[in-house]
């Protein structure tokens, strides 16, 4: 399972592990993160699983689809271009050691 490092608005840090497949929102929701929320289960529908990926890492994630910036448009943090929906980051093999930024608030 690739580990991924989820930093929070105030520095602290949390490690998971993620089966391959599995999304950043699905892993963080069910390790009980706090800042991530999913609302929507997973389905783009919602923004409260806004996170910010590592600039680093940007290129090696599936590019976003339209429903997702459509999303993206309705965070209630500032969107930034690392910005991305954690249910639609989902893990893979090369993702082994991906940062992901939590912002201040969801909704």
């Amino acid at each position: 399972m690739p580990l991924i490092h989820l930093i929070s608005h105030d520095g602290a840090a949390l490690e998971l592990d993620v089966p391959q497949g599995h999304s950043v929102m699905q892993a963080a929701v069910a390790a009980g993160v706090r800042g991530i929320v999913g609302e929507c289960g997973g389905s783009a529908m919602c923004a409260t699983c806004h996170v910010y990926i590592d600039p680093a890492w940007l290129d090696r994630l599936t590019p976003a689809l339209p429903n997702e910036l459509e999303m993206l448009e309705c965070t209630s943090s500032e969107r930034r271009p690392e910005s991305r929906l954690s249910c639609q980051v989902k893990v893979q093999a090369g993702l082994e050691g991906l940062v992901v930024r939590l912002p201040a608030t969801q909704q």
